[in-house]
């Protein structure tokens, strides 16, 4: 949904677990750096990496995330269940949003729980983020490998999926858990799934388009929703 923005995804060709960081970080994978425990026990490590690659201060909600804004708008959008953590569907406006992994625009300090977002998070100067009230440091708001799911994102989100009468399914791959198997508790009459490449719900969708999301949305009539 954001690579149009700017924001590399996870597990394409092109994705940010495809690069190499060897000259960076060693062996080091996205997947060792981006998991609780190495949070804990390589602080200072995981921010570098973390600032690097997780955070663009200059993405911004691109046609796709405008569209879906206009639809909620008009009363024919129940929800968004996202895996993206860049904060951009609530950036371009819309409120019923099911963040499953969390959001890097939401951090807290461990200690006393005070919240900073993200430019404040990019632009500290410190190695590791502390807290200026009580010397804490600052936790991102993105689960990380490791980590349960927020139970209520996760309820929230399979009840709208439940209820609904079409379920869209945009810019994913449907390879990681949860969102794969709450995509599967979808009951309604049309099933519509856009993405660059197949994925496991092809079969049984109504529709399937393999395009640029934001192209696809940017060329649904406004008249229609």
């Amino acid at each position: 949904m954001s690579t149009p923005s700017g924001i590399p995804d996870f597990r394409s060709g092109k994705g940010l677990y495809s690069q190499c960081f060897q000259d960076e970080f060693g062996d080091l994978t996205p997947e060792m750096m981006l998991s609780s425990s190495f949070f804990w026990l390589e602080t200072e490590t995981f921010y570098r990496f973390y600032r690097r690659y997780m955070l663009y201060p200059d993405a911004r909600p691109n046609a796709a995330h405008r569209k879906l804004y206009l639809m909620e708008k008009a009363d024919k959008l129940r929800g968004i269940v996202t895996q993206n953590v860049d904060g951009l569907h609530k950036a371009a406006g819309n409120i019923r949003v099911y963040e499953l992994h969390g959001s890097v625009q939401e951090n807290s300090c461990v200690d006393c729980c005070a919240t900073y977002d993200a430019e404040w998070m990019r632009t500290c100067t410190d190695k590791i983020p502390r807290c200026p009230h009580c010397g804490g440091i600052i936790r991102p708001g993105i689960v990380l490998y490791g980590e349960a799911l927020n139970p209520y994102v996760i309820m929230g989100a399979s009840r709208e999926i439940c209820e609904a009468d079409t379920l869209l399914v945009a810019g994913t791959s449907l390879q990681v858990e949860p969102a794969a198997s709450l995509a599967e508790r979808f009951r309604g009459r049309h099933l519509i799934v856009v993405n660059r490449e197949p994925t496991r719900m092809d079969e049984a969708a109504s529709l399937v388009l393999h395009e640029d999301i934001a192209e696809v949305m940017d060329a649904i009539r406004v008249d229609l929703v």
